[in-house]
């Protein structure tokens, strides 16, 4: 007869193969990789671990042990092996906010370039330590001083948390450019994802700021700039395409904007947005704006979706300016220092990269664009990572290297 002890241990490892097979089996079923990926067989790997990791983690959750934000970044940043090479590394704090300076070591005869980096995972995932070989490569490949802000993030914050803190960094940051050696006229700031999205506000939010040195560029890598639109041509084409699965990205979108998860369908659809709203942002945001080689087969849907009041006033707060920066003035964006951004063809959120780039181009704003035709959301911190390298990750990082050291 089986002790309890026995017992448990069986029912445990039932419990964890089953969750395994679940795991796999629901990946292969409702995931699509992208045809023109270089490894196919890394890449459904790759999200077969992120997959598991968020599975347990909403197990934890559900069990009151730990929280699902919490238990991934704790996997996420004990995967990363951190490298300093050619780079001085201090962790340091801006009044509550931590942050991480990267400078090159090699002596310099007079003021380094300045690189604000501002990390990506939708305030649910990324921290410091996953993004810290990113930027200790740009600092190297740019001899720019480079500041990584460490923001603060889900479960127990929500917008505009992140925001606020990202924005008082930045002002810090520019306040203080002599101190760390950094020339005033060359400020460049970065960020990927949701990190590109608080770039696009920030640089937004300090237009007209005399106070403050003029930043020179804006590099937005696979930028999320708005939630009204979910609808486009990349919404409906890469629904399914890891790692920004239209699941994942309403899990961070609701959690991160306090909005209960039973709102997800109107959001989708768009029915919780006045017709009249839908009227104004449509000369924006609408597919027309987008190029027609990323609308071949793309069916626009019924638009607007039948109006539901009630779900407008649970969620009418998303269309704040500083929530998306594709709906600011004109007279807002004309004066926003050039922009860098790049787009990936394989991105649920590609669209809302070329919509913003179209208006800045309308407003008169430099923009050079990169384009990665095998590129997925979240790609660029895998650069340097030896089994999960991905060809599109190392190319997207030498541009953005590139691209800053041309300024």
């Amino acid at each position: 007869m089986l002790s309890l002890v026995e017992l448990l241990l069986a029912t445990m490892c039932l419990l964890v193969m089953g969750v395994n097979v679940w795991v796999l089996i629901d990946h292969l079923l409702t995931i699509d990789v992208p045809p023109a990926l270089t490894h196919p067989l890394k890449f459904r790997i790759l999200h077969y671990c992120f997959h598991l990791t968020m599975t347990w983690g909403n197990i934890l959750e559900k069990m009151n042990i730990c929280s699902t934000p919490h238990f991934f970044r704790f996997v996420q940043d004990s995967s990363v092996w951190k490298k300093n090479l050619g780079v001085f590394v201090k962790d340091l704090r801006f009044g509550t906010i931590p942050v991480r300076l990267f400078q090159p070591k090699a002596a310099s005869s007079k003021p380094r370039r300045g690189i604000l980096f501002l990390h990506g995972g939708g305030t649910f995932l990324g921290s410091l330590d996953f993004y810290h070989n990113l930027c200790t490569f740009l600092a190297r490949e740019t001899d720019s001083v480079l500041l990584s802000v460490g923001y603060r993030m889900l479960p127990y914050y929500h917008h505009p948390s992140s925001v606020h803190d990202c924005l008082n960094a930045s002002i810090h940051f520019l306040k203080s450019l002599h101190a760390y050696g950094v020339d005033p006229s060359r400020v460049v700031f970065c960020g990927d994802s949701i990190g590109a999205g608080a770039v696009a506000l920030i640089t937004q939010a300090l237009v007209g700021r005399e106070d403050l040195p003029k930043i020179r560029a804006q590099v937005l890598i696979y930028p999320i700039l708005q939630t009204l639109f979910l609808q486009s041509p990349s919404h409906l084409q890469n629904a399914n395409v890891p790692f920004l699965t239209k699941d994942f990205m309403m899990t961070c979108v609701t959690r991160y904007l306090a909005i209960d998860a039973s709102w997800k369908d109107a959001m989708l659809t768009g029915a919780w947005m006045p017709p009249s709203a839908w009227k104004k942002y449509e000369k924006w945001l609408g597919p027309e704006n987008i190029p027609k080689m990323f609308r071949s087969k793309y069916q626009q849907p019924e638009s607007p979706a039948p109006f539901n009041e009630a779900a407008y006033l649970e969620i009418k707060h998303i269309m704040r300016e500083d929530l998306c920066p594709l709906i600011a003035d004109d007279k807002i964006i004309a004066q926003v220092p050039e922009a860098f951004v790049v787009t990936l063809q394989w991105d649920i959120v590609r669209d809302d990269g070329l919509l913003y780039k179209k208006r800045l181009e309308d407003q008169g704003v430099p923009v050079t664009w990169y384009h990665i035709a095998d590129g997925f959301h979240g790609c660029a911190p895998f650069f340097e990572r030896k089994f999960f390298f991905f060809p599109c990750s190392l190319n997207l990082v030498n541009a953005v290297a590139g691209y800053i050291k041309g300024l």
